[in-house]
């Protein structure tokens, strides 16, 4: 058995970094270059308007956070948002950027912003992407993702039905994999691990109470998922960008030396950790972009899932979203944990060496404790609890959308249900060779993702120019708020 699974191992670890290799992180960055230049760097050119449009209009446009009706199984922009960033901000947020430091050197930091930049247009381009193919499904809800617009959009092309309907059936095979194991065992294991650690309570304990929890807002449905994540993820976010100000005020005379020590780091004007400057730029370049790519998923393809179930009509405006979401994950939350460790003294901020012996999550509440004292590691245990279980219950979504998609939609509370009982079996297992696996295909989810939106890279160009040419240039066009109603127009104008 031991090498039956030693096997697996090996070929797992060719495999993952083939995925997670430099070709496919530049695939990634550069499917973002592309969209920035077609949209004419809309995340900067526009950024006083979607910043309005988005978190903006939280407190001043009612729309944004409107309730439906109970009938109605959309869900608002707001809530939409909320949901998108419980999957996005998890222990990524925490124990990613530790390691991005421990292996790349804080230069890592440096490239995590580039990969953030550029990915808030892949983002912005997978969600006006997923508003413009969804379609609603037996109970009234919106379904769309990349899936959908692989099928029908990449499909439609002429000679592409069939490359689009079998690169629809492997991302939603690949999402629902990775689900169970980056979107539920990983993270109920982190929350197991870190309680038993600073609080000394036992595993099965942990799993038993977040398998109860998780069933109740779960098997509820999106609506239920909504609702709790539009509390949850404000709170979350706010109490631990609050408890990282203290700690970098607290250290506040070591910020021009932590700017200075990543900028340094980035471009190899000093060898990470002491070490060959070649090679350490390469690290931080890799080990930057690899951990942005998982802490925002800008390109996986999986938080459109959510995003395509908001009550919104124009798709550029949930593509907005996406440029928020990316900005919110990584600019903010991955930055503060980043200046938090860099300024704590953990790290030779001349070489790039890691003084401290901890790695990881660790890292991080060593960093808080040096402010905060022991409750430093508490405070980091309970962060990453609220972080890890509202991932889980984003990706049950992401999930539930793939499983819908291969199985329909009556199939989907079966799904709903397994994901439930995989939680105990999360937080009592050794999963090192499970997080290796959904690893593996997260980052697979992205192959089939990126080939649809490098495809319909001119329709995004395109809904994007009717938008801007409404909105700031007053031109009375037709709105393009769905693909079908386009086609439905363009058929009944050929028949006339």
């Amino acid at each position: 058995m031991s090498q039956f699974l030693n096997t697996i191992e090996n070929v797992n670890g060719a495999v993952n970094g083939f995925v997670w290799g430099l070709p496919m992180l530049i695939l990634l960055v550069g499917t973002g270059i592309l969209m920035t230049i077609l949209t004419k760097v809309f995340q900067i050119t526009h950024i006083g308007h979607w910043i309005k449009s988005t978190v903006g209009g939280i407190f001043t446009d009612k729309h944004v956070t409107r309730h439906t009706e109970k009938h109605d199984k959309q869900i608002s922009q707001f809530q939409s948002l909320c949901t998108a960033l419980a999957a996005t901000i998890g222990t990524g947020n925490i124990a990613g950027v530790a390691a991005a430091i421990v292996s790349g050197g804080p230069g890592a930091i440096f490239w995590m912003w580039i990969v953030a930049f550029f990915g808030m247009m892949t983002n912005y381009a997978e969600n006006v992407l997923g508003i413009y193919y969804r379609r609603k499904n037996m109970h009234g809800e919106w379904s769309g993702g990349a899936m959908y617009y692989l099928r029908d959009g990449l499909g439609a092309k002429p000679g592409c039905k069939q490359i689009g309907a079998v690169l629809a059936v492997l991302f939603s095979i690949f999402c629902v994999i990775a689900s169970f194991g980056i979107g539920n065992m990983s993270q109920i294991n982190s929350i197991a691990t870190n309680l038993n650690s600073v609080f000394k309570i036992p595993p099965l304990a942990v799993g038993i109470v977040l398998m109860l929890l998780a069933g109740l807002v779960i098997v509820g449905g999106l609506k239920r998922i909504a609702s709790v994540t539009e509390k949850l993820v404000p709170f979350m976010a706010v109490a631990y960008i609050i408890g990282a100000l203290v700690i970098v005020f607290a250290n506040i005379g070591q910020a021009g030396a932590v700017f200075a020590s990543i900028f340094k780091g980035a471009f190899g004007m000093k060898a990470v950790g002491g070490g060959i400057v070649g090679s350490g730029v390469s690290m931080a370049i890799q080990w930057g972009m690899k951990r942005g790519v998982f802490s925002n998923e800008a390109g996986l393809g999986s938080s459109v899932m959510v995003h395509s179930s908001s009550n919104v009509k124009e798709p550029v405006v949930q593509g907005m979203w996406g440029i928020f979401e990316v900005f919110a994950d990584t600019i903010i939350v991955c930055s503060l944990t980043a200046f938090t460790i860099l300024s704590s003294g953990l790290v030779d901020l001349n070489t790039g060496a890691v003084i401290s012996k901890a790695e990881s999550t660790a890292l991080v509440s060593e960093a808080f404790s040096s402010v905060f004292g022991k409750a430093g590691a508490a405070f980091i245990a309970i962060a990453i609890l609220l972080f890890a279980f509202s991932t889980v219950l984003g990706w049950s979504q992401y999930g539930s959308k793939g499983f819908e998609y291969l199985f329909g939609t009556k199939a989907v509370k079966g799904y709903q249900v397994v994901f439930v009982l995989f939680i105990l079996v999360g937080a009592t297992m050794n999963l090192s060779l499970a997080w290796d696996l959904s690893d593996t295909f997260n980052g697979m989810m992205a192959i089939p993702n990126l080939i649809g939106v490098l495809s319909l890279s001119g329709t995004v160009m395109a809904i994007t120019r009717n938008y801007t040419d409404r909105k700031f240039h007053n031109k009375k066009i037709k709105p393009m708020y769905s693909a079908f109603e386009d086609i439905q127009i363009m058929q009944e104008q050929s028949e006339k």
